[in-house]
């Protein structure tokens, strides 16, 4: 919100030479946020001058100059620049005549831009200042010829400081409103919270308006709203005015066009700049109709399906059920508290006008605006809450500014629909802003703070009751109306306290155990990222899905990207954005990961909160229960993606892509960090290359998958052909580990180290082997893994032979290679016996 400073101190009393700098300080200490200070940039001689004759001269390149001949001072004084009383200026513009009063910068002037004026030879003159447009000057965008002061309604002696004159010296402070302070998206609820910032006289100019008194059937109008969202009536205020013999061609006043400007709206017609004044002013959006173009009264309804309406930037929109309707007769007239339609808007042929002020409800408004994307003025007020008492002063506030600026005549027509509900009072004990804050409030400093603010209090025997002010829909609890009162009484009084951590608290084993995999994968070269949590059907389909049959997802209702209106079911495509994204910049050797959650419902289930009432106890445990129990399975998955070199190419070596070697190595890394053993098998998955797949497993439990991606995924995805990834459940895994897991001795007598190799089956995997020669092996086995994997000469044909490394030791004793070889063979026969296997001689 813009609030220019000389409309501010309308309202609110400012100690002359107050600087935006003083009053930014002033609204920062009641909690609005500076932003910027806005000013029109203009500075130096600018003043009011008079055409006194110019000669048209053509030039060469087709274009004719005039050669003005313009007074800037009165007959025998001085310029402001020091100079003669009568300049001769060069202009190009056409739309001026002798005699016509303009303004002139002179040398030394300064425009937005900036742009320094200064005497300057063109044309074959000297050119000695400049007459400037309303564009040149920052009041608007007209650039078409210079600005006459004629049509504005001005005539001011030569000389006149322009600055002063048009409001050009005002300067507008800006502020951030969050959105449950919509009451500041106006003047008036600005200047009352700089009043409570500084103690300055406040004058509320919706008590200086008295609504005039319509006849309440004047002008038909009917709420009929039959399906309204949550309960909440579409509107419960409405508010209409009729003004009449309006000349719409007659200019806006340049103090009206410099606070609009400063205020971020651009000036358009003397009608529109009426109602968007007033509605700054008062924070009340205002829509004005051409009264002749309506066809019968007003009704304000839903939409029905399929119905269409045209708005006011000229685009047909296909409406939604949901919508609210402003229409007449002939069918929709306007998005109701979002845009106006465009066949009964205010133009240049308007002469009777028909004001509308409202109140509707903020849920509504703030689902057409997202739905037609369609953000406005209004709707940004509305969907915060506007003050539901103020919409018939409003009307007549611009009834009023229609007769004195437009010369029209305000009549006794309108009406006013008044249902706003009753706002009910808030118990206040004693004691409790006091026990939530950590400040001592006497009861006379809260209840003068809830006054303040605009409170209707009641002193009872426990405390107080109060009825919030209309403005504040946002005050619905006694936590709203104790931040308040240390909001007024200052927040300088709340002391800094750290406060002390209990005892016997800290992270639990599973947040300590997401930390470690977070710091092993990155002590391991890894880079942690992290994606948004939204995916595409398709995204879902394809690698939240093992075996590819049709899965469950979580349907965003209102998604920020309708192509990507599902949660996520798996890691993987976050982490292969990532690396597309980084691989276009550059970056071609990548190592990342990723631990977050996923969201994996069961097919068939309705997922959804149930509407338990709010208070300020604690929910029981039955409560947490249910709210849990509609909430769909959300674990938390660790994934893993390296693509590029896992090994740069150096002098005599060779690059190292990577690979599922490298994906494996990335599983091991996490069962260091878990303490996990996992188990790898053959695995299949329908977005992993096949032959290229693991099933990670835990106590014999799948609990993800590595692997290669399929080169025509990646190819997809503008990735190397190969790209490793990894993907695990990592609470399963924290599940199904225990807690107490120590680490093992380090032995301190001599190791016995031997090899065995085994022919076996093509068919049979490794890791089923290398499983049951451990069990054989007994408890002397310290070590085994794989070291080689043969099929050649010498091994039959569909057979392999797969040679383990194996390291015995003993606790207690020096071990013989008898011992050794005798624990080595009663593994070979366990893989004999349940394989096949011989050992290859």
């Amino acid at each position: 919100m813009r609030v220019p400073l000389s409309w501010l101190a309308e309202y609110v009393e400012l100690v002359p030479g107050t600087t935006p700098e003083e009053v930014h300080a002033a609204l920062v200490e009641v909690g609005l946020e500076e932003e910027d200070v806005h000013t029109f940039e203009v500075q130096g001689a600018i003043v009011v001058g008079e055409v006194l004759e110019f000669v048209e001269e053509p030039q060469s390149n087709g274009k004719t100059i005039r050669w003005c001949q313009v007074r800037v001072a009165p007959e025998g004084e001085t310029a402001a620049d020091g100079g003669d009383a009568v300049h001769g200026i060069v202009c190009g513009a056409r739309n001026f005549f002798p005699g016509d009063k303009v303004v002139v910068t002179l040398p030394g002037a300064v425009l937005p831009g900036p742009f320094p004026i200064a005497a300057r030879k063109t044309y074959g003159h000297v050119s000695d200042g400049m007459i400037a447009s309303a564009r040149e000057l920052g009041l608007g965008d007209d650039h078409e010829g210079i600005l006459r002061l004629a049509t504005l309604g001005i005539d001011a002696p030569v000389g006149t400081d322009a600055i002063k004159l048009l409001g050009l010296d005002d300067a507008a402070v800006e502020i951030n409103v969050t959105p449950d302070r919509g009451y500041a998206f106006s003047i008036r609820g600005v200047a009352r919270e700089y009043a409570h910032a500084t103690g300055a006289r406040f004058r509320d100019p919706v008590e200086q308006m008295s609504p005039a008194e319509v006849s309440g059937d004047a002008f038909p109008v009917e709420i009929r709203d039959e399906a309204p969202i949550r309960g909440r009536v579409g509107s419960t205020v409405y508010a209409t005015r009729i003004v009449r013999d309006v000349d719409p061609k007659q200019p806006t006043p340049p103090w009206m066009v410099a606070r609009l400007k400063l205020a971020g709206i651009r000036s358009i017609s003397v009608l529109v700049d009426i109602t968007n004044y007033v509605m700054l002013e008062l924070g009340q959006p205002i829509h004005g109709y051409d009264l002749d173009r309506l066809r019968g009264g007003i009704v304000v309804r839903r939409a029905t399906p399929g119905e269409t309406m045209t708005t006011l930037d000229g685009k047909v929109r296909t409406l939604h059920p949901e919508d609210l309707l402003i229409t007449d007769d002939r069918g929709p007239i306007g998005l109701a508290g979002v845009m106006g339609g465009a066949d009964t808007e205010m133009s240049d042929a308007t002469t009777n006008v028909l004001i509308e002020a409202a109140n509707f409800d903020p849920v509504s408004i703030a689902r057409t605006a997202r739905r037609h994307k369609l953000p406005s003025e209004a709707s940004k007020r509305y969907e915060r809450g506007v003050d539901p008492q103020i919409a018939a002063a409003a009307a007549t506030r611009v009834a009023q500014l229609m007769v004195d600026l437009a010369g029209g005549t305000a009549d006794m027509g309108g009406s006013l629909i008044h249902e706003a509900p009753v706002r009910e009072a808030i118990e206040l004990p004693t004691g409790y802003v006091s026990g939530l804050i950590g400040v001592e409030y006497t009861d006379d400093e809260v209840h003068d703070a809830l006054a303040e603010i605009g409170g209707t209090i009641t002193v009872t025997d426990t405390g107080f009751e109060v009825v919030p002010p209309s403005w504040r829909p946002d005050l619905t609890g006694r936590a709203d109306l104790a931040e308040e009162v240390a909001r007024i009484a200052g927040y300088h009084r709340i002391p800094s306290v750290l406060p002390v951590a209990p005892p016997g608290r800290g992270l639990t084993r599973s947040q300590r155990v997401r930390r470690r995999v977070a710091d092993t994968l990155a002590a391991a070269g890894a880079t942690e990222v992290l994606s948004f949590p939204f995916a595409t059907e398709a995204e879902n389909g394809r690698y939240g899905s093992v075996d590819g049959e049709p899965v469950a997802s979580v349907r965003l209702a209102n998604a920020l990207d309708a192509s990507t209106a599902l949660m996520r079911r798996s890691l993987l495509p976050g982490l292969i954005g990532a690396a597309q994204r980084n691989r276009s910049r550059g970056l071609n050797d990548l190592s990342l990961f990723e631990v977050g959650i996923v969201f994996l419902p069961e097919p068939g289930r309705t997922y959804g909160t149930p509407g338990l009432p709010i208070g300020d106890a604690k929910p029981s445990d039955d409560e947490l229960a249910e709210l849990q129990a509609g909430i769909p399975p959300q674990p938390r998955h660790v994934g893993v993606l390296l693509v590029g070199d896992v090994l740069t190419k150096q002098p005599g070596q060779a690059a190292v892509p990577a690979g599922i070697v490298d994906a494996l190595d990335a599983v091991r890394q996490i069962g260091l960090a878990t303490g996990a053993e996992f188990e790898f098998a053959q695995g299949s998955h329908r977005a992993l290359h096949p032959g290229r797949t693991a099933e990670l497993r835990v106590e014999g439990r799948t609990v993800g998958y590595a692997g290669e991606l399929l080169p025509a995924l990646a190819e997809e995805a503008d990735l190397p052909r190969v790209v490793a990834v990894v993907e695990l459940d990592l609470d399963a895994v924290i599940e199904l580990t225990d807690p107490a897991l120590e680490a093992r001795a380090i032995g301190t007598y001599p190791a016995a180290t031997q090899d065995l190799s085994l022919v076996v089956d093509r068919a049979v995997p490794a890791a089923a082997v290398a499983a049951v020669v451990r069990d054989g092996a007994g408890a002397l086995l310290e070590d085994l893994h794989l070291v080689d994997d043969y099929r050649g000469q010498g091994v039959p044909e569909g057979s392999k032979s797969l040679t383990f490394a194996l390291r015995f030791r003993a606790a207690d004793r020096t071990l013989t290679a008898a011992e050794a070889s005798e624990a080595k063979l009663a593994g070979a026969a366990v893989a004999a016996e349940r394989y096949g296997a011989r050992i290859r001689e």
